[in-house]
């Protein structure tokens, strides 16, 4: 059964998509921007600060479904410009010290709100 996850720790989906679905023990993350929750705005700062708040908002995401961090199996970075490819996965990697998830990252034109970086997630229970 589809369940859909919500959490007001992370930011409120701004389209006709979720935060997360679970489905079958599997938790699918939507692409999650550097956007606070409590100011509804995009974090100041470059890559570096908002991937930490990428990875803010999927860990708030993960809670509310009752993951966490370990049970990532999969993630998908997409960046605005590869050259911030080494920062995002310093600050990426500090989440994933053991047994990393398999990964994509890609460069793309564009990310919603002129961001530099979203990252979508898998986790399996």
């Amino acid at each position: 059964m589809k369940k859909v996850i919500s959490t007001t720790n992370a930011p409120g989906a701004i389209g006709p998509y979720s935060q997360a679905i679970e489905v079958n023990g599997t938790l699918y993350i939507s692409g999650q921007v550097p956007v606070d929750p409590a100011t509804g705005k995009v974090v100041e700062g470059g890559v570096k600060e908002q991937t930490e708040q990428v990875m803010k908002n999927i860990a708030a995401i993960l809670e509310e479904a009752g993951y966490s961090f370990a049970d990532v199996v999969k993630s998908t970075c997409l960046l605005s410009d590869m050259s911030n490819f080494a920062i995002m996965n310093e600050v990426y990697g500090s989440y994933y010290k053991e047994n990393p998830p398999a990964r994509a990252a890609f460069a793309v034109k564009e990310l919603p709100l002129s961001v530099m970086v979203e990252i979508e997630t898998i986790a399996v229970k």
